[in-house]
């Protein structure tokens, strides 16, 4: 399995994606949903990635002492069985972050339950009532599945939501911040401005502002970045 090329990049060095910590992302090709504004697409398409698994633990042992965490990205990188590779990162020392749909909550106990994953950041694509229209599937169940295991067990995770104003309005956002309150999400909810690139998934273009002050929010702490 670690002989897979199933990684399409290798950023070798970041302080922002996994903040607090010296990092490098692995970048998994594939992924499970489509979103319209998702500008990894060269990512979510591609069938053979540019570096196997073993390619990229080479590269881990010559960071040792030198990097404390490894950031697992994508596409999606759980669509991948990423249990025999968390395990050998673990036993080099680092901590392991996971960015995430949050949609294969199997994977996601599994590696929880191995002690595998220090952190999480995992997308909130929509409100249930536009789920499909962006994500162009049908599982926003099993993402709320997520979420409320999460809380349950009381994992360090962070939700964020990237807005692009012609597919997420302000009453979206409110939407999601209730269903949010509602499970007893406590901590930061992070939204992020849509990043316009040469392609996108949906092809979308330039975007208008969101009014911060028609964000409704009881108990959450909200995170405004690049908004």
């Amino acid at each position: 399995m670690l002989n897979q090329r199933i990684v399409y990049n290798l950023t070798k060095f970041t302080t922002t994606d996994y903040v607090g910590h010296l990092s490098c992302v692995v970048w998994f090709i594939k992924c499970n949903l489509r979103c319209l504004y998702c500008y990894n697409d060269d990512l979510v398409y591609s069938k053979e990635g540019n570096y196997s698994l073993n390619e990229c633990l080479k590269f881990l042992r010559t960071r040792v002492g030198l990097l404390d965490s490894v950031v697992l990205s994508g596409g999606e990188a759980s669509v991948h069985n990423l249990i025999p590779f968390c395990i050998e990162i673990k036993k080099l020392g680092f901590k392991i972050k996971l960015d995430t749909n949050g949609t294969n909550l199997k994977q996601i106990k599994e590696l929880i339950s191995l002690n595998l994953i220090d952190y999480m950041a995992i997308d909130f694509k929509a409100p249930k009532n536009k789920f499909y229209e962006i994500t162009k599937t049908n599982i926003y169940q099993e993402y709320i599945k997520t979420l409320k295991y999460l809380i349950k067990i009381n994992f360090d995770f962070e939700i964020r939501t990237t807005i692009h104003s012609k597919l997420i309005s302000s009453e979206d956002i409110n939407k999601m911040i209730e269903v949010l309150e509602g499970i007893g999400y406590k901590n930061t909810y992070y939204l992020q401005k849509f990043l316009q690139t040469p392609t996108n998934i949906g092809n979308i273009q330039e975007q208008s502002s969101i009014y911060k002050d028609n964000i409704k929010f009881k108990s959450l702490n909200i995170s405004w970045r690049n908004l």
